[in-house]
């Protein structure tokens, strides 16, 4: 199952990754920043064709992205859910979205299933943000994905 299109809020880490991932393999990819392009490492790279929302608040950009897509993945680390994990969670609930947990021993398989199960559009991509989970969000997507 191949989602027409890939979306994030572009942060280091599970967001950049699967927007990295997309262009590689020709999948549009988009979302929503916060205004300025504002991430944790510093603004994000025009190459990423995300749209900047009004407020500098992340969680803002982090409902719009839910809303936006049909289904996500939520990257975690070793430790578990940080707390923008747990809101992406909380806004997939409250907009009545699929999700699914990633942890760092999730087969790229369940993934897979999943994908097949709920065969979103638009997949929503976030996560853990820091750069040490990039290879392995781009190992399960190239698995996962066709």
């Amino acid at each position: 199952m191949r989602p027409s299109r890939i979306i994030s809020g572009g942060q280091i880490g599970a967001d950049i990754a699967a927007l990295r991932w997309a262009i590689s393999k020709g999948i549009t990819h988009g979302g929503h920043c916060p205004r300025g392009r504002r991430s944790k490492a510093g603004p994000i790279a025009a190459q990423y064709q995300l749209i900047e929302t009004a407020s500098k608040d992340y969680p803002f950009r982090t409902k719009l992205n839910v809303q936006n897509s049909n289904a996500t993945l939520i990257f975690t680390g070793p430790r578990g859910p940080g707390p923008g994990s747990k809101l992406t969670a909380r806004m997939c609930e409250e907009l009545r979205r699929p999700f699914m947990w990633v942890d760092p021993w999730t087969s790229a398989l369940s993934v897979r299933e999943w994908l097949e199960q709920h065969r979103p559009e638009t997949l929503n991509v976030a996560g853990w943000g820091n750069a040490t989970i990039e290879p392995r969000v781009m190992e399960i997507l190239d698995a996962a994905i066709d």
